[in-house]
């Protein structure tokens, strides 16, 4: 019952006092914990099943699944389905659709068609899974062979399905494609109801084809389908994308006629349509009139403010939110960091950042950490190349050449000394085949080694050279500071 409502807490502390919990019991957990977004706790129960020596059944491996899922864990996954396999439940309907359902949303749609194609029965799930995951991956060439498939074997599609298929052709950019399943729809006796006609106006978002999206729009409204909320924040995105603050306005105070703006997701979306658009005072509007202001509002806001180098509104609409008893996450220090590092408040930022974890128990991300580093650029001193050298080492060791390709061209604008830092990163590059990279960072490293390090010169006045040591123990102590902080870049790459 507990479980069943939601109440992971009432429901842990009933299962607590059972002496040997059976299989239902064991299921309950998984699927409280995996519905309320304790996916780790899942595992964990998971794992508790199995120290008791209790198999589970059909239902346990579905569950399970699901949550590999939601951890986005494909490892995971794969070793729950070795463990189905081994048990005999692999040949089950609803864990092999479990399968391609998790395999599919991990991005492995390969993995998804080896299950797929190994079934012998397959129901009306199945086909949605496997036609759902190659339309999200871009391959509606696959998606529309199995869709025909699907009907040759005596399965029709319903209108999920449709809208599924008409979303992706919009989403890659193929409006032939996508009105040409419109219309068979319509031929075929099915009347394109609210969900299909938002289906093809968020393709076409997507894809970034705004006139398509506002075309759509009104052939809609022309047909006497009224457009809800999804309709109309879907259509937000595309003003701030081409800055039609007017087009902005009229959907504005659509929703606002239609009584929309109580959803509380919906001034968020207003508020990043007027940032986008350049309006900050409409913005600020929008932001006041919000009588429950929930965290997307606050981060929108102060997002608005970075943007428009208002760095200092920024900063204190973020200790305002503080103020008012709302947590920060992590897209509230992301639109922070990026104010302070677009507009040079570095001794800010940086203070900003050391909060995050001490302070506010946020973990730092990749995000953040390439906020920061656009800091340091603004810092008028000269990082140490042994940090550099650090910093591309720990991308190599890591696995993230991502993080030091992003970051590369900044670091070696700094002019490094020493070849370290330029090897590390050429020899990122070659691992990838990057050739054309590699030869640029090889006649980087040329180029640097052919400047004649600079003279040196004595002071006379005493006064000149006491204010140098001073300037010089101020700078000290900045380079320290950067060099731990790359330092603690390089550490915490592992994490990502």
């Amino acid at each position: 019952m507990y479980a069943s409502c939601g109440d992971v807490r009432s429901a842990r502390l009933v299962f607590d006092k059972i002496q040997n919990p059976n299989v239902f019991a064991m299921n309950w957990m998984v699927l409280a914990c995996t519905f309320n977004g304790y996916y780790e706790e899942a595992i964990g129960y998971f794992c508790l099943m199995q120290k008791l020596r209790n198999v589970g059944n059909k239902f346990t491996f579905s569950i399970l699944l699901k949550t590999c899922v939601g951890l986005m864990d494909v490892k995971k996954g794969k070793e729950v389905h070795a463990l189905g396999k081994k048990v005999g439940f692999e040949d089950e309907v609803s864990v092999s659709n479990a399968l391609i359902d998790m395999y599919c949303k991990c991005g492995e749609v390969c993995y998804a068609q080896r299950v797929f194609d190994r079934m012998i029965k397959r129901d009306i799930a199945t086909w949605t899974s496997m036609i759902c995951g190659y339309c999200n991956i871009g391959k509606t060439g696959q998606a529309l062979v199995l869709f025909e498939r699907m009907r040759l074997e005596g399965l029709e599609p319903y209108d999920f399905m449709w809208n599924v298929m008409i979303a992706g052709y919009a989403r890659g950019g193929d409006s032939i494609g996508a009105f040409a399943l419109f219309s068979r729809m319509t031929r075929e006796g099915l009347v394109p109801d609210i969900e299909t006609w938002n289906a093809m106006i968020s393709g076409f978002v997507q894809s970034q084809q705004a006139g398509e999206a506002f075309k759509l729009f009104r052939d809609m409204l022309v047909s006497g389908i009224k457009p809800n909320h999804v309709t109309l924040t879907g259509l937000l995105p595309p003003c701030g994308l081409t800055g039609s603050i007017q087009r902005g306005r009229e959907i504005h105070g659509l929703m606002y006629r239609m009584g929309l703006g109580i959803n509380i997701f919906i001034p968020s979306a207003i508020i990043d349509m007027y940032s986008k658009c350049g309006s900050v005072k409409n913005a600020q509007n929008v932001f006041d009139r919000i009588s429950v202001k929930n965290i997307a509002s606050w981060n929108a806001m102060i997002g608005c403010y970075g943007k428009h180098g208002m760095v200092e509104l920024s900063i204190q609409l973020f200790e305002r939110m503080h103020e008012e008893g709302m947590q920060a996450n992590e897209v509230t220090f992301i639109c922070i960091l990026s104010a302070c590092s677009h507009n040079g408040l570095v001794e800010e930022g940086l203070k900003i950042f050391r909060s995050m974890k001490e302070s506010y128990g946020i973990e730092v991300g990749k995000e953040h950490y390439s906020c920061v580093l656009e800091l340091v650029k603004e810092m008028p001193i000269e990082v140490p190349d042994s940090i550099v050298g650090a910093f591309f080492n720990g991308c190599k060791i890591r696995g993230r050449k991502d993080l030091a390709k992003t970051r590369a061209q900044d670091i070696l604008n700094m002019e490094l000394k020493k070849p370290g830092g330029y090897v590390t990163l050429s020899n990122i590059y070659a691992a990838d085949g990057d050739w054309e990279e590699v030869e640029n960072v090889r006649k980087m490293m040329k180029e640097s080694n052919n400047h004649e390090k600079p003279g040196y010169s004595w002071l006379e006045k005493m006064n000149l050279l006491e204010r140098k040591e001073k300037v010089m123990k101020v700078r000290k102590g900045k380079v320290m500071k950067v060099c731990c902080l790359f330092l603690k870049i390089s550490i915490h790459i592992s994490t990502f």
